[in-house]
């Protein structure tokens, strides 16, 4: 059975590369961060979760997002690895940021994450975070 915990130090992570890589369109709000336990994922590492459009409208809400790490596997990752994780599943919420996704097809790839890291690594030691 799987279990779920929040998961403050995923959010903290999360707020860094946000502010590093000047992701405006993300709304930090509108994000909720959890841990998993017990998934039989083989290959997921972590996953990104919308609010649909009618769960928004049915409940007065704000489009969310919940972001997961499966702990099985996330957790026994390198921290660049994570990062690297971290930064993919940020890629899918789209610059509208209304509860949708943007797919892996021509944006999410493997390429651009690579971008988005190198980016991130480089802006981090500017600002002088790796000193911390």
């Amino acid at each position: 059975m799987i279990q779920y915990y929040d998961a403050p130090d995923i959010k903290k992570k999360i707020e860094i590369i946000v502010d590093v890589l000047k992701f405006d369109h993300v709304n930090l709000e509108n994000i909720r961060y959890i841990r998993s336990r017990g998934s039989k994922a083989k290959r997921t590492i972590a996953r990104v979760h919308g609010l649909g459009r009618i769960w928004q409208q049915s409940l007065d809400m704000e489009p969310t997002y919940v972001i997961e790490v499966i702990h099985e596997i996330f957790d026994f990752y390198p921290p660049e690895a994570q990062d690297r994780t971290l930064i993919h599943e940020i890629m899918h919420i789209p610059h509208t940021a209304k509860g949708g996704f943007r797919h892996h097809k021509n944006y999410v790839t493997s390429a651009n994450v690579d971008t988005w890291h190198k980016r991130y690594k480089q802006r981090y030691k500017e600002l002088g975070l790796d000193k911390l």
